[in-house]
């Protein structure tokens, strides 16, 4: 349970006592928090249909719902002998306040048909220890009922100004840094320490010493510049490239999770001349107040410390300027270090209330330190939306398979996903797809069960193909736009059934536009998150159908493997998994996904692996899946379009039908659009080898008349090509242009605009389909090819 401290919907200044403690409880799983008495709780199902159970202690359940149904709910006691690190962590807590399980009263939440946005709310009338289990179980990868969160508020009776969230485990040291003053405190290596921002928009300076030097009378602390230099970045981040480092090259602590992402290491903390030069002679400052409580261990006084200033929002701007805004953290926002050597560390809750820096206003700062038995999870927080609830990056199913093979991890869209594996690079990554076939996982893929009578109405209305025309076990590459005609996303639509559909997408917001959609044209659909419930894997590549051919055992009534047709999907099992397989790919190469639940992700990528072998199947990261995509033509979002990029000036306008019957959202000013273009996405030939990347101008003479959007140096062409968008009156293929670097102007680079997609522009390798003696040979046989993944025989 990820838990913050957040101002209501009405929003209100960070210094305001009117807050709520706000936080999701995931589908299918459990968590524990607290009431007071006059607390208001509410407890709200975003995507309907999913149900709930709220254990109070007994005696503390309100008269108002003291009746409420309680039909079907489960023992306490039986829900948490489940297991799992969800359950045993309400265990842990229970046990440690001596309460028992037994000693719970259950509230049914949400019926089976539940409306999206239905709520729960009651005012506790004492104080309560409070579980709250979200039903559910594991979704079968053709089913359509994942287990969704619940999101629960508690408005406090009274104030919640200065009030830290809880805990992330039982601290060793828990320590208030008041307004405008500072703290020292010593850490031992191993242990992890949480520097929060109570109340929101409020810069922590930090200081970090060695302490066994510092014990023999050397100062080895933080140093950014050498930290800037190691880590090639700005801010260390949650991840391989983690660390600050001292002077001597040694690294004093690690980035474990960052809730905010903004911080600030260029600018010195705040001093007695910053606020003398702005005419505030005398001003608490944060220098000294570190000289203040560092003078003890030995540190010497400086007139301005070169610290780590979380949550200060530095922003390097035009003219060569570094200038501040208010932070972006919010209440209960923090950053989580793991301390790398025994530490002599202080932090300060700024002083500065004369501009933006601290929103204006200076609040207290919280520090905790954990043992080092914690063992906290890496991750950054990721908001779907400004005001949706963050989350920790996340693992797939396949991240202890992949995490064994690399440590070349990034964050890619709220999950942790291989750049490339240590056993080849990305450029033998690129050739086994190419040449024989490649693993890759593809979890972080967005999924989005949309059921119900009005599903149909619901995608018609919201995608740009003709879903109408879509056959079940069918899927339709398409775009998601907005009202002004710029894509919201691209994706594929699974026709499950005639009033089912599944959404594959990249970005989660997709299922928010859904939901509005369906609430605006009073449709009975409900969309439903299923990404943590399905998780998949791409095997690409020329032997890709051998390799699953021989594992994927399918029920009569459905296509095999080899009779798979692209863009088409079927279900089956593979050693028993149930799996789900679609002809569908991100490559330009004869390719599969392989859908399972993430409890059974490993038991598939075992299966894979070892029948593709022999075959030659390579584990690829997100390296290679770039070179092969550009080449492929397959565009990208964030890079070759946005949401003010229609399809036409993405390259997708042939998911834009002029026949189709029915309007969708964008679709007047898609077709204004169309006959009007401003700007095409053409290919690009480039000469020489030097480095072309997203955002180079294109130039033609003096005059910039467009931007690449992705480049790549090409193995299979032996040339640097690229995807770039460019004014029509410039886009005339054969014509000759130039990349700019530098400032543009300093130095350019030839190139040749050419049609896309550079490499196999019929794709005939992607349609490829199985030969005779293939499609001839018998399907694997099991006693599960009856009944498999929920089908009947």
């Amino acid at each position: 349970m990820n838990q913050i401290w957040m101002p209501p919907a009405e929003s209100v200044p960070a210094s305001s006592a009117a807050r709520m403690l706000s936080f999701a409880a995931r589908g299918d799983s459990c968590c524990f928090f607290e009431l007071e008495a006059g607390d208001r709780l509410r407890i709200i199902d975003p995507e309907g249909r999913q149900p709930g159970y709220l254990y109070v202690q007994a005696g503390a359940v309100p008269d108002e719902v003291r009746t409420r149904p309680e039909a079907g709910a489960p023992n306490l006691s039986d829900h948490l002998a489940r297991g799992g690190t969800d359950c045993r962590a309400v265990v842990a807590m229970l046990h440690s306040r001596g309460i028992a399980a037994s000693n719970f009263q259950a509230l049914q939440l949400f019926a089976a048909e539940a409306e999206p946005g239905a709520a729960f709310e009651v005012t506790a009338t004492a104080d309560a220890i409070c579980v709250l289990v979200v039903a559910g179980k594991p979704m079968a990868p053709d089913a359509q009922d994942p287990p969704t969160d619940l999101l629960v508020e508690i408005r406090p009776s009274g104030s919640l100004e200065g009030r830290a969230p809880p805990p992330l485990a039982p601290p060793l040291l828990d320590l208030r840094v008041k307004a405008a003053t500072a703290r020292s405190y010593t850490v031992k290596a191993g242990q992890y320490i949480q520097i929060i921002d109570v109340d929101g928009r409020q810069c922590a300076d930090f200081l970090a010493f060695d302490a066994a030097a510092l014990a023999e009378g050397k100062e080895y602390g933080l140093d950014a510049t050498t930290t800037h230099t190691l880590m090639g970045s700005t801010a260390p981040k949650p991840g391989l490239l983690s660390k600050y480092f001292d002077a001597r090259m040694i690294p004093l602590v690690e980035v474990v999770q960052d809730t905010v992402g903004r911080h600030d290491t260029f600018m010195l903390a705040c001093s007695a001349k910053y606020y003398e030069d702005m005419g505030y002679p005398g001003h608490s400052n944060c220098t000294d107040n570190f000289n203040a409580v560092l003078a003890p261990h030995g540190v010497q006084a400086k007139k301005g410390w070169p610290a780590i200033n979380f949550f200060y929002n530095t922003i390097a701007g035009a003219g060569d300027q570094i200038t501040m805004d208010e932070p972006w953290s919010r209440p209960g926002d923090y950053v989580l270090l793991r301390a790398l050597t025994d530490l002599v560390c202080a932090t300060s809750s700024c002083a500065d209330d004369i501009d933006p820096a601290n929103g204006w206003f200076p609040t207290d700062i919280h520090v905790r330190v954990y043992d080092a038995a914690s063992a906290f999870p890496k991750g950054m927080s990721h908001r779907m939306t400004p005001d949706a609830e963050p989350r920790l990056t996340r693992e797939s199913g396949f991240h202890p398979r992949t995490s064994a093979l690399t440590r070349k991890m990034e964050d890619y869209r709220g999950f942790w996903v291989p750049t490339c594996f240590n056993a080849a690079g990305p450029l033998e990554e690129y050739w086994a797809c190419r040449e024989r076939a490649a693993i890759m996982d593809l979890s972080a893929l967005r999924k989005f069960e949309v059921i119900g009578p009005d599903a149909e109405d619901l995608m018609q209305l919201a995608v740009t193909r003709n879903v109408r025309k879509l056959a079940i076990n069918q899927i339709v590459y398409t775009a998601m736009c907005n009202e002004h005609g710029g894509m919201i996303d691209d994706g594929t639509v699974f026709r499950l059934g005639q009033n089912n559909f599944r959404w594959i997408c990249g970005d989660e917001y997709s299922g928010v536009w859904l939901r509005k959609l369906a609430a605006e044209h009073k449709l009975k659909v409900w969309v439903k998150s299923s990404t943590d419930q399905l998780h998949n894997v791409a095997v690409q590549g020329p032997k890709s159908r051998t390799i699953l051919s021989g594992i994927v055992v399918t029920p009569p009534q459905e296509p095999t493997v080899d009779e798979l047709k692209w863009f088409r999907f079927t279900v089956g099992r593979i050693n028993g998994v149930p799996v789900l397989i679609s002809r569908t790919g991100y490559t330009g190469e004869l390719g599969f996904e392989v859908w399972c639940h993430p409890s059974q992700a490993t038991s598939v990528w075992d299966s894979i692996m070892e029948v593709g072998e022999p075959h030659g199947l390579t584990p690829m990261g997100l390296a290679a899946l770039d070179m092969l995509r550009i080449e492929a033509g397959l565009v990208f979002a964030g890079y070759d379009f946005c949401d003010h990029t229609d399809p036409f000036e993405a390259g997708i306008g042939f998911t834009v039908p002029k026949d189709k019957p029915d309007p969708f959202v964008g679709s007047e000013a898609v077709s204004r659009r169309r006959d009007n273009p401003h700007r095409r996405l053409v290919g690009l030939d480039i000469e020489g080898n030097e480095h072309v990347g997203h955002g180079d101008g294109v130039y033609a003479g003096r005059t910039q008349v467009g931007v690449v959007t992705s480049a790549t140096k090409s193995p299979i062409l032996g040339k640097t090509i690229a995807l770039a968008r460019l004014d029509v009156s410039a886009a005339a293929i054969g014509r000759d242009v130039e990349i700019g670097k530098l400032d543009g102007h300093q130095k350019r680079l030839s190139a040749k605009i050419v049609e896309f997609p550079h490499f196999d522009p019929k794709k005939t390798r992607v349609r490829a389909e199985a030969s005779s003696q293939a499609a001839a040979r018998p399907a694997p046989s099991s006693p599960d090819a009856v009944a498999t993944a929920g089908v009947p025989a």
